[in-house]
């Protein structure tokens, strides 16, 4: 566990000294240079090549290329619900304050990434808050996303890290922005009949409406709201949703990432999302009824995706690239399902490869990891933000469950 904690406090010291700032795989198009080419910037097939490149580089272009650092929202939740965890660590084993700063500082702190996220929700007619990247995204299908179009992704991850900042602080802004979310997710999400229910598409534009992680997060969203309110609405909805999920799993206990041919995929991070929504819904509605696809997943999850010597594969069938997001989503998914302490074993192995592949002198992970050339890029939300949070994971169910 101590080397854990060395090694978050050296991520937490190199994001806080970039002001939480930074670049991301797929921000080829916030390029001023590209932008100031309307010819090319006006092509789909220009800035999906721009895209790409920048995303498969192992160089990093963007300094050349004038892509500035942001803040990426996704990455500013997933710092504020990892302070929340150190928070709660500290508070259990003060002793922490060495490592991660004082109590009050952290708090501190909290309340800054909990108001900077409150500022850097999407703007438009919306029925309630939402958010999403910071970048345009081109797709292959030849549909564009433009910066801050909202995603359900980002809002779930957003809200959840509100809720945990309200836990703290009490600041009811937090609660009622988080709570309004909800919303969102009902009246101006799309459904796709699917099984005996429907799946939430990824955002109010037309474009990626069949992904089950995606879909799942938005059952997240509903049942944290649930929590709260007591909404009926927000957990019969829900039960739809993972019904329709529950019917795509396959006979294995795995999931393609979605229904379209180009989505046949398994992956790791993916499954860890899909196996944290439905333990959410079952943990806050009380509804038992998926239990036995709940435990297939976990089951899949485990013995597909991580080798014996602490390795984590990306697919289920082979381990290139290996993902950053692979290592950080089990700890957080074992953490959100209370299994950190059956399967502690793997747990302790994943993090000691991680931190001993993929951790830069400097503080931060790197992107991934490949048979030749690797791409050790330091990205903020992509890994650095992953990281951090599921560090604090570990970390927190270790002093907390130890007290």
């Amino acid at each position: 566990m101590n080397q854990a904690v060395v090694s978050l406090s050296k991520l937490q010291k190199y994001c806080e000294a970039e002001d939480f700032k930074g670049w991301d795989p797929f921000d080829g198009l916030n390029s001023r240079i590209f932008n100031a080419l309307p010819m090319l910037k006006r092509s789909a097939l220009c800035r999906l090549i721009m895209i790409q490149l920048f995303k498969r580089n192992p160089v990093n272009l963007r300094r050349i290329a004038a892509v500035p650092k942001q803040y990426n929202p996704k990455a500013i939740a997933l710092f504020l619900s990892g302070y929340c965890n150190l928070y709660h660590a500290i508070e259990s084993a003060p002793e922490l304050q060495n490592a991660f700063g004082q109590k009050q500082t952290v708090r501190l702190t909290i309340d800054r990434l909990a108001r900077l996220l409150l500022s850097l929700r999407s703007k438009g007619d919306y029925h309630g808050a939402c958010w999403g990247y910071n970048f345009d995204w081109q797709s292959r299908r030849a549909f564009l996303f433009p910066a801050h179009t909202p995603v359900v992704v980002v809002t779930a991850f957003s809200a959840s890290a509100l809720f945990d900042a309200y836990e703290i602080t009490g600041e009811k802004e937090y609660l009622d922005v988080a709570l309004s979310s909800a919303r969102f997710v009902i009246d101006d999400l799309h459904r796709t009949p699917f099984g005996r229910g429907f799946l939430f598409s990824y955002s109010p534009l037309p474009g990626n409406d069949t992904v089950f992680n995606a879909s799942l997060l938005g059952v997240k969203i509903l049942c944290l709201c649930y929590k709260y309110t007591g909404n009926p609405e927000y957990r019969h909805i829900a039960s739809q949703v993972v019904q329709a999920a529950c019917d795509g799993q396959r006979p294995d206990g795995g999931w393609v990432y979605g229904l379209r041919p180009v989505q046949s995929w398994i992956d790791s991070f993916h499954t860890g999302y899909n196996l944290d929504a439905l333990n959410t819904y079952r943990t806050l509605t009380g509804d038992r009824t998926f239990d036995s696809n709940i435990e297939r997943g976990l089951d899949f999850y485990i013995n597909n995706f991580f080798k014996e010597d602490g390795t984590p594969k990306y697919y289920h069938d082979r381990t290139y690239p290996i993902d950053i997001h692979s290592p950080a989503q089990l700890l957080v998914t074992l953490s959100n399902m209370n299994q950190l302490s059956r399967y502690c074993c793997l747990a302790d192995k994943i993090v000691d490869w991680t931190i001993r592949n993929m951790q830069d002198k400097k503080g931060y992970f790197y992107y991934q990891i490949k048979p030749l050339i690797s791409s050790k890029i330091s990205y903020m939300r992509w890994s650095n933000a992953f990281m951090f949070n599921a560090l604090s994971n570990y970390v927190k169910k270790y002093y907390c469950n130890n007290e």
